[in-house]
């Protein structure tokens, strides 16, 4: 029987690969800032754990308290629509913390059971906004962008130790948390519009208002992009996921 450990299941993508793997007969391990059992179907094969990926200590009693798993989905991600020159130094680096920094800390974390094993596989998700230039998606992409180069980069380093590394690049999601997040943030703490910029954040919100009524990704398809790579060893390192993802990657 074999084991999935999912960040950032409270909803979203993460939420539905969990249900997909549940359904699929795996054991899943599905870990929340603040754990909620509610947002799942019980299940003896379902442990909901506490994980903030931003917090070292967070990520080692997870992974203690998880054991031994084979596939580690490095989901948990906040999202940013921002002015950089309106964005707080402070705000950039909790991007950062969360999207890389986090993943790369919980990815060191279980490496040493996957490399004692000679098997494993880690799956990134990323976006495809790192695949064309997007304004007021700056730092965002960022985060994003070194998380690409960071996955390939390690599925060449690892390959010989017989784990694989994956890389799932959803679309444009408007239907979740974490895309209504990224408009929110605009107006919270640490991010402001200068008024010199006031008219083209207009444009850029009421561009994606159009894009999100044409074709998008739905949570279900990350979830499905996520079993393949966890699950074919033939699949390629980078997953597009969505109708949009997928055109999106052949047009480039």
């Amino acid at each position: 029987m074999q084991t999935i450990l999912i960040t950032g299941c409270s909803s979203g993508f993460g939420l539905e690969t969990a249900r997909l793997f549940l359904d699929r007969g795996w054991t899943v391990v599905a870990t929340m800032r603040t754990p909620r059992e509610d947002v799942l179907p019980p299940s003896e094969k379902l442990r909901v754990l506490p994980l903030d990926v931003t917090d070292p200590e967070s990520i080692r009693a997870a992974v203690e308290a998880a054991g031994p798993v084979d596939v580690l989905v490095n989901n948990a991600g906040v999202g940013l629509a921002s002015i950089v020159e309106g964005t707080s130094m402070e705000t950039v680096r909790d991007v950062f913390e969360t999207n890389l920094f986090g993943l790369i800390d919980l990815t060191q974390a279980v490496l040493p059971q996957f490399r004692e094993r000679g098997s494993g596989v880690v799956v990134n998700v990323s976006s495809t906004t790192t695949l064309k230039p997007l304004p007021m998606l700056a730092v965002y992409t960022a985060s994003k962008a070194a998380v690409n180069k960071f996955t390939e980069s390690l599925a060449l380093e690892l390959e010989p130790q017989g784990i694989r590394v994956r890389l799932v690049l959803p679309g444009m999601a408007p239907g979740t948390s974490f895309g209504q997040n990224a408009r929110a943030q605009m107006e919270g703490p640490g991010v402001t519009v200068p008024e010199a910029y006031a008219d083209f954040a207009q444009g850029v919100f009421g561009g994606m208002a159009e894009a999100a009524a044409g074709p998008v990704t739905e949570a279900r398809d990350v979830a499905e992009a996520i079993w393949r790579a966890a699950t074919d060893p033939a699949a390629p390192v980078r997953l597009p996921a969505g109708a949009d993802a997928v055109a999106l990657a052949a047009a480039g």
